[in-house]
């Protein structure tokens, strides 16, 4: 199931140069709510998470060992402001709780959870949101939805993904796509070439991996509200893992003078999940790997992108293929 993935990912780095239920009630006993569909899916909070040292294991390349599978802890790609309300047009149940009961903005700086985009990039944003529902022209189609990379931030908001580490590299494999941190100093690509996941350089500072991420082909959207950067974005990532290794804190730094008033700041919490989880499909998307007589190992769904390409209003590629997504 993984060979296509190592394939995959090996092949990018060439590129970048390198117990039963009971059935029966008492007939006295008062029927319990049915909670909302997904009800213990997600986290309403975001747990902190400090910089510092590196106390648990670590490869022997030095690296602090964060392999396994991860996932985001409060809610999809639907909404990135306000990620347990739902799409466009789609509210979920959580959305008619008081706001202060949902999880907060991924949006933590500034402090009004709001992305500071300049006027005619907000512009876009919503002309985006108002048309997800019923899409007449392909620039209203979320990239994913045509199985493009989820990019940068998304694709840590969708399915489980698993990391995986060599020396010199941490690998990200996603339900939509590979990602590669080279750790070895190198240059970035030169500025001409862009890619969906963009290119990454990276390195440890204790219990935090920290990442410059430049060259985004801007294609890949945040969410079904259609939040987005430029190609001339810059990203700086700050994945601060628990000295535990059981959760981490995806904080990014977004800098676009093309599309944001001033940089701004995300954080997307996530947790690991290991063989004393049940594998639920979507957070811990695994499968037991058959070698009989060893211990149990599980291994990522090596999906084919069907779930989401389909003909819905809105989707999960959104950036249009009939023109620039902003006047740049």
């Amino acid at each position: 199931m993984m060979k296509a993935r190592i394939a995959s990912a090996a092949a990018a780095l060439l590129l970048a140069g390198i117990a039963p239920v009971a059935l029966a009630q008492e007939a006295a006993a008062p029927a319990a709510p049915t909670p909302p569909a997904n009800a213990n899916r997600w986290e309403k909070t975001v747990p902190t998470i400090a910089s510092g040292e590196w106390t648990g294991p670590r490869l022997a390349d030095g690296q602090p060992d964060v392999s396994g599978f991860w996932s985001n802890t409060i809610s999809n790609h639907s909404n990135f402001t306000d990620p347990q309300a739902g799409p466009p047009g789609e509210p979920s149940a959580a959305a008619k709780l008081p706001r202060d009961q949902r999880a907060p903005s991924r949006v933590s700086d500034p402090a009004d959870g709001e992305i500071p985009y300049l006027p005619a990039a907000r512009a876009l944003q919503e002309d985006f949101a108002r048309n997800f529902p019923n899409p007449d022209k392909p620039r209203y189609i979320e990239p994913l939805a045509r199985c493009a990379p989820g990019g940068v931030p998304k694709s840590f908001m969708w399915h489980g993904y698993e990391v995986r580490q060599y020396p010199g590299y941490v690998v990200f494999l996603f339900d939509s796509g590979t990602r590669i941190i080279r750790l070895d100093g190198s240059p970035h690509l030169p500025s001409e070439i862009k890619l969906w996941n963009g290119d990454s350089r990276g390195h440890w500072e204790g219990n935090t991996l920290t990442v410059d991420t430049r060259n985004n082909n801007g294609k890949a959207l945040f969410g079904r509200y259609g939040d987005f950067m430029s190609e001339n974005a810059t990203v700086a990532e700050r994945f601060v893992f628990a000295p535990d290794g059981s959760r981490f804190n995806y904080v990014a730094t977004f800098t676009d003078p093309t599309v944001y008033a001033r940089p701004w700041t995300a954080t997307i919490p996530a947790r690991r999940y290991t063989t004393a989880d049940t594998p639920d499909g979507w957070h811990f998307d695994v499968k037991p790997v058959n070698a009989p007589g060893k211990p149990l190992e599980y291994e990522h769904w090596e999906r084919i992108c069907a779930e989401n390409n389909g003909p819905f209003g809105g989707g999960a590629v959104g950036v249009p293929s009939d023109g620039p997504v902003i006047d740049r």
